[in-house]
């Protein structure tokens, strides 16, 4: 087995590259992991980011739009038009600059930290033979 590079879950991520080496990429299209690294051949089959990267974007965007939003009525009292124009792109352009970058760092988490579907430990059924009568 291949020793692990010490390569950071965060410059991985952010540079989408494979968390083992940090030189192959890690996705073949915006959000499609690819089978395997073509630098170091790690299977990519360990990663399942699932919903965390939406859900840490929906956050982290809504707090950002929603507090500047909040911030430019309270200060300035603009025409709802302006807020169209200020947060309809933001809202827009926020989550897909985010969402590659954030996937990439949790996949490169789920490899640091050997992460997997979660499991009892050894946990055997037994079954009473006796009757109770």
């Amino acid at each position: 087995m291949e020793e692990k590079k010490d390569v950071s879950p965060v410059s991985a991520g952010l540079r989408a590259r494979c968390p083992r080496c940090g030189e192959g990429r890690l996705f073949k299209g915006f959000l499609d992991l690819k089978p395997k690294c073509d630098v170091c051949d790690l299977d990519y089959g360990f990663a399942d980011a699932g919903d965390g990267p939406a859900v840490f974007i929906m956050m982290i965007v809504g707090f950002i739009v929603v507090g500047l939003a909040l911030w430019v009525e309270f200060t300035w009292h603009p025409p709802y038009w302006v807020h169209a124009v200020l947060w309809i792109p933001l809202i827009l352009i926020l989550p897909l600059g985010l969402l590659r970058p954030l996937k990439g760092w949790l996949v490169a988490q789920q490899y640091r930290h050997s992460a997997r579907e979660g499991r009892l430990h050894d946990v055997v059924e037994t079954q009473d033979d006796g009757d109770a009568k």
